[in-house]
């Protein structure tokens, strides 16, 4: 299937433009990343510590009902979110004064005691302490910094290793990127989040894995063609297969967004923003960084 027919874009000669867009996405990710290591971002019970329940209610209920049930009880500071299908109601309070373990007690006895004409059923609870949501966290930074060694690695191993670095600056501009939008848009920041971000980088790094084979293939067939020509060549016919690809598991991260519930909801975001720029990044960051390396001329005309 192609799209798109043949092309003759200069990508390369549009690296300045997409290196200064992609360094204030990655300034904003980096202060994001500063923000969570501080506990300063809106960071889910999974990092910082507290009680997640989910309540199925006989009958509609509001936010400002149950809100004001928990407030009669002395039980403050409460994120609520309605969730319409099937009167369901998601309660997330984190380092809560009362004992971790008695939480969830708390909040049952309280909407039993103020709303005793609306019976519900617990769906789910979880009840994370802080010290293991702390652990959880430090646990997440040493595994994104092993998967960017492994991304090194493979790649010096596969091709060279200033492909290696290509990929993996790329793969960081990604991960930075959802980071971003996150911190941005004050999305919570939770294991779902790590789990699309790990996601994103391998899909970040098999797109670009495929630039990068058609780039060295084409080194070795033009070899007195400038690195810069060989690069947008090599781009250029490999973008409609690019597109196809990135346009499937968009389609797919889209329909998990808009009807996929709302416990996903943000899980299928940051895989929106990862295909989104993944493929951005293998086109614009990586590969110009490679063609740089391998001191490409400025005229790309060919």
């Amino acid at each position: 299937m192609e799209l798109i027919g043949k092309t003759n874009i200069d990508f390369i000669g549009m690296r300045k433009i997409s290196f200064i867009t992609s360094g204030i996405f990655a300034l904003i990710g980096i202060i994001g990343i500063i923000q969570i290591a501080r506990g300063a971002a809106n960071m889910g019970i999974d990092f910082s510590g507290g009680t997640e329940m989910q309540l199925k209610f006989a009958q509609p209920v509001t936010t400002e009902q149950a809100r004001a049930a928990l407030g009669k009880e002395g039980i403050k500071d409460v994120e609520l979110q309605e969730i319409k299908e099937g009167n369901k109601l998601l309660i997330k309070m984190r380092k809560s004064t009362i004992s971790t373990g008695k939480v969830a007690d708390a909040v049952e006895a309280a909407l039993k005691k103020q709303m005793p004409s609306n019976p519900y059923s617990v769906e789910s609870s979880t009840e994370i302490g802080p010290s293991i949501g702390a652990k959880l966290k430090n646990d997440t930074m040493i595994a994104v910094l092993i998967s960017m060694l492994g991304i090194v690695l493979y790649i010096a191993w596969r091709f060279d290793f200033k492909f290696g670095v290509g990929a993996v600056v790329a793969t960081l501009h990604d991960v930075l990127f959802v980071i971003a939008a996150f911190y941005v848009l004050n999305k919570e920041i939770n294991l779902l989040l790590i789990t699309a971000v790990l996601t994103i980088a391998g899909y970040s790094l098999t797109d670009t894995v495929v630039v990068f084979d058609r780039i060295r293939e084409n080194m070795h067939k033009s070899l007195k063609d400038p690195m810069s020509i060989v690069f947008n060549r090599s781009i250029n016919e490999v973008l409609s297969r690019t597109i196809v690809t990135s346009l499937t598991v968009f389609l797919a991260a889209g329909t998990l967004w808009l009807w996929g519930g709302e416990v996903i909801h943000d899980f299928a975001f940051a895989l929106l923003c990862g295909v989104f720029v993944g493929t951005y990044s293998s086109i614009f960051v990586a590969s110009p960084i490679v063609a740089l390396w391998e001191k490409a001329p400025v005229e790309t005309k060919a």
